[in-house]
């Protein structure tokens, strides 16, 4: 179990995209990885966009980035809400400054603008936000992952498998 000891933060919101969400979580946990799902409250159900629900474990004002050794970013339209909570934007740039690894997936990347830390990073995304990522800053690729240092970015669901791959490959190191 190559991710034992390991802790990784989920977040979580209001219409997330449903695999972009559990396919990692769960890819995570098979290595042995510690995973919790952190939202605006612990204990509250979030519906993903497709009817699989999430509870968050944790609120975001309950934990302390530092505890943790990555964070995932799922997309769907769930990106739109997390952007709006200062705690969020902390936490991704805590993770970022301490170059531990970011997860980011389709709309995801909607968060890492609003942290401020794609300037002059390659990153893909869902193509619908790709003038987003741009303009942020970053140089951005239409391929299923981009791995620029830490963070590491993928299109959409069919990009799942080398997406988690990459990420757990990232947290092993």
């Amino acid at each position: 179990m190559r991710l034992e000891g390991k802790k990784v933060i989920q977040l979580v919101s209001k219409d997330f995209e449903d695999l972009e969400l559990w396919y990692p979580v769960l890819r995570l946990q098979e290595e042995g990885a510690t995973v919790h799902l952190v939202g605006e409250k612990a204990g509250e159900e979030h519906p993903g966009k497709y009817g699989v629900p999430a509870t968050a474990d944790y609120a975001f004002e309950d934990i302390n980035p530092a505890d943790y050794d990555g964070i995932l970013v799922p997309g769907g339209w769930s990106p739109d809400k997390l952007r709006r909570y200062d705690k969020v934007i902390e936490m991704v740039q805590h993770m970022d400054n301490e170059r531990k690894p970011i997860g980011q997936i389709c709309h995801a990347g909607w968060v890492l603008i609003s942290a401020n830390i794609l300037k002059g990073r390659k990153v893909t995304s869902t193509p619908g936000i790709k003038d987003d990522m741009m303009n942020a800053g970053a140089e951005w690729f239409d391929e299923a992952v981009v791995q620029d240092e830490h963070i590491v970015s993928a299109r959409r669901p069919p990009d799942l498998p080398p997406y988690a791959k990459a990420f757990a490959d990232l947290l092993a190191d």
